[in-house]
């Protein structure tokens, strides 16, 4: 069974940086391509940064320039630095991967979130 666990969240100031990370467990082949999303109380979820297999990144227009996503693949773990807060990033922030574990089954796997919030 794989599993999906993010942490690394909390308050910030505005102006600050957090890491979030993301580790895959379990029965855990290969993690394929990553995602960030992000969900705020009353907005839909929507897609922060994605990573490839190969290590290709694509941004949201509203943290690019401030966010990098990264990976570890000796850890099985992605990563999102997150700089420059601002009091909109306040959201949870979940981990979504395409993950091939050791009986060579591809599927798709959440997170449970962690909180992100920026505030003074």
């Amino acid at each position: 069974q794989v599993q999906l666990v993010e942490s690394g969240g909390g308050l910030v100031q505005p102006g600050g940086s957090l890491r979030l990370s993301c580790l895959a467990s379990g029965s855990v082949f290969s993690v394929q391509s990553v995602d960030w999303y992000r969900q705020a109380p009353g907005n839909q979820r929507e897609l922060v940064a994605h990573i490839t297999r190969d290590g290709s990144t694509n941004y949201a227009d509203s943290v690019n320039g401030r966010f990098i996503i990264s990976r570890d693949d000796s850890k099985n773990t992605v990563y999102l630095r997150m700089n420059n807060l601002k009091s909109e990033d306040t959201a949870v922030y979940y981990c979504h991967a395409h993950i091939v574990d050791s009986m060579w089954y591809e599927a798709d796997h959440w997170g449970q979130g962690t909180q992100v919030t920026v505030s003074s």
